[in-house]
């Protein structure tokens, strides 16, 4: 019972406004008070030796910004751009990063009652960079913790590389 009243706080606290983005058809959600801007694509140069998903960097007025793509990341095909393309500038750890998706939805505000803890699909698939499952209507919204998309180590790599 103590478990089940843990994983309601938890819950409790992972409510609240949420960027929504498209990957492959499939809707995933962002904390908004970790984005710090929206942006179509720009121009992204390339790092060598960096992981397939590193896409490069980008200039932010004047800060050198790294970009991964987030299919990549996730292991779905690469496609080419659209004109629905954005990169998300997020917040992650104590750095900043470029999230290319395929197409910025909406922000939506999401209650606990809404939200459901990630599936359990066994030990061998690590679900812990999903805060939970937001319900809205038929939908639903994976909803992530971008600083465990991409572990603090990960992080340093790419920017050691750029």
């Amino acid at each position: 019972m103590a478990n089940s009243n843990q994983d309601r706080a938890d819950i409790q606290l992972k409510a609240g406004k949420f960027l929504t983005f498209q990957l492959d058809g499939g809707f995933y959600g962002l904390e908004i008070l970790k984005i710090r801007e929206i942006m179509g694509l720009i121009t992204v140069t390339s790092v060598p030796r960096t992981p397939p998903h590193v896409k490069g960097v980008i200039n932010l007025r004047g800060k050198v910004v790294p970009v991964i793509d987030l299919r990549l990341k996730f292991g779905m095909d690469e496609v080419p751009p659209t004109e629905e393309t954005c990169i998300i500038v997020a917040h992650v750890g104590e750095k900043e990063i470029g999230i290319m998706v395929d197409q910025v939805s909406e922000v939506l505000d999401i209650d606990a009652g809404q939200i459901e803890p990630p599936p359990e699909f066994g030990p061998q698939v690590d679900m812990e960079f999903i805060l939970g499952m937001g319900k809205n209507g038929e939908k639903v919204t994976i909803l992530l913790d971008i600083d465990r998309v991409l572990e603090t180590e990960e992080v340093e790599e790419i920017l050691a590389a750029t």
